[in-house]
């Protein structure tokens, strides 16, 4: 980690939401999901906000031999978005405990706040971290 990796960093991100990040799209093997509305998925939205929790963070990393990953998230999601609007994240580190990241975020759809709450990131070495999980597949037990 850098020096510069402080509370107070804000961060803002945005992405016009595409067909295949809809409700249906989230789990295609799903019939109950092909049956809800096609808005942006509450998992996708999720994965949305790490991303810029991801793009806030890399500046103040050795990426790519460091990276974060998330750890917690507890995000209330406000508001339906339909496919082709574009959604923006801001996005504010809050604390740094260590290797520990906490920011405050949100996101707006141009119309509306879709998404509010806290999200937290831990920051690993990738190649100590893809060594420990290859051992833990080796430990694994095979499925039948």
């Amino acid at each position: 980690m850098k020096d510069t990796l402080k509370p107070g960093i804000k961060h803002s991100f945005s992405f016009r939401v595409p067909d295949n990040k809809t409700v249906p799209a989230l789990y295609p093997e799903s019939p109950e999901f092909q049956q809800m509305p096609a808005v942006f998925a509450t998992g996708f939205m999720v994965g949305f906000l790490e991303w810029a929790c991801i793009t806030a963070l890399n500046p103040h990393l050795d990426w790519p031999g460091e990276q974060s990953l998330g750890t917690h998230i507890n995000v209330s999601h406000l508001a339906p978005t339909p496919p082709g609007m574009i959604v923006t994240a801001k996005v504010q580190i809050v604390a740094v405990e260590g290797r520990r990241v906490t920011f405050e975020v949100e996101a707006d759809d141009g119309v509306d706040m879709i998404a509010q709450g806290t999200h937290e990131r831990f920051i690993i070495d990738r190649d100590r971290f893809n060594h420990k999980v290859r051992i833990k597949a080796a430990s694994a037990p095979l499925l039948q």
